[in-house]
């Protein structure tokens, strides 16, 4: 994980390089996911920052102009990487079903390694509202297309709306924080195993 570089953009002349540089930005996205995790946004700092990170001061300012535009590139960086892990679990040949199940699973294992996402993400409603606003657009959108994908393949209803992706979102989110924040007294597995079962049966008594 450490060693993972998003697909975030930032300005052309803030784009790290070198591979060195690649690394030392990492390092600061790194050190101020566990920063902000800790403090939050109003109480991190760019030097506890900087030292986490194990970076001169000045390193910062070749990546980020403040605390606010590294706040919203790791916002964005999140993402992405919540977006690379839950992918990396999936194949093409998986069934509808068992790609939403594997999906949920990977994002409560990264969940559970970095709990920080959570508090991270909450504060963005406040800190950077765009950036907020985009990662779950964006997560709601790659979950309705893998529906569309999963309706012309007819592993699903074919007329599923974008609503339904929001809802599954929305469990999967709650379901991460309870599982995989506050408690981790069920496996990643079961927690996917269970919310796959509401998919896939509901949970009415009532046949069709």
């Amino acid at each position: 994980m450490a060693t993972e570089y998003s697909d975030h953009v930032e300005s052309k002349e803030k784009q790290p390089r070198t591979a060195r540089g690649l690394k030392t930005k990492r390092k600061l996205l790194d050190a101020a996911a566990i920063e902000f995790g800790e403090k939050g946004f109003h109480e991190a700092s760019i030097t506890g920052i900087t030292q986490r990170a194990g970076t001169a001061l000045g390193s910062f300012y070749t990546y980020f102009d403040s605390k606010d535009e590294l706040f919203s590139a790791l916002v964005k960086d999140m993402s992405s990487r919540v977006k690379s892990h839950a992918a990396g679990a999936m194949t093409e040949w998986q069934g509808a079903l068992e790609r939403e199940k594997l999906a949920l699973q990977a994002f409560m294992e990264f969940a559970r390694e970095h709990k920080e996402i959570y508090r991270i993400i909450d504060e963005a409603e406040f800190v950077d509202p765009e950036s907020y606003r985009a990662h779950y657009e964006a997560t709601a959108a790659r979950i309705f297309e893998r529906l569309q994908e999963g309706g012309k393949a007819g592993d699903l209803r074919n007329d599923l709306d974008e609503a339904h992706a929001w809802a599954i979102m929305g469990m999967n989110v709650f379901l991460g924080l309870r599982y995989g924040i506050w408690t981790e007294e069920k496996s990643a597995a079961k927690i996917a195993e269970i919310a796959n079962e509401i998919l896939a049966v509901g949970i009415s008594t009532n046949g069709d």
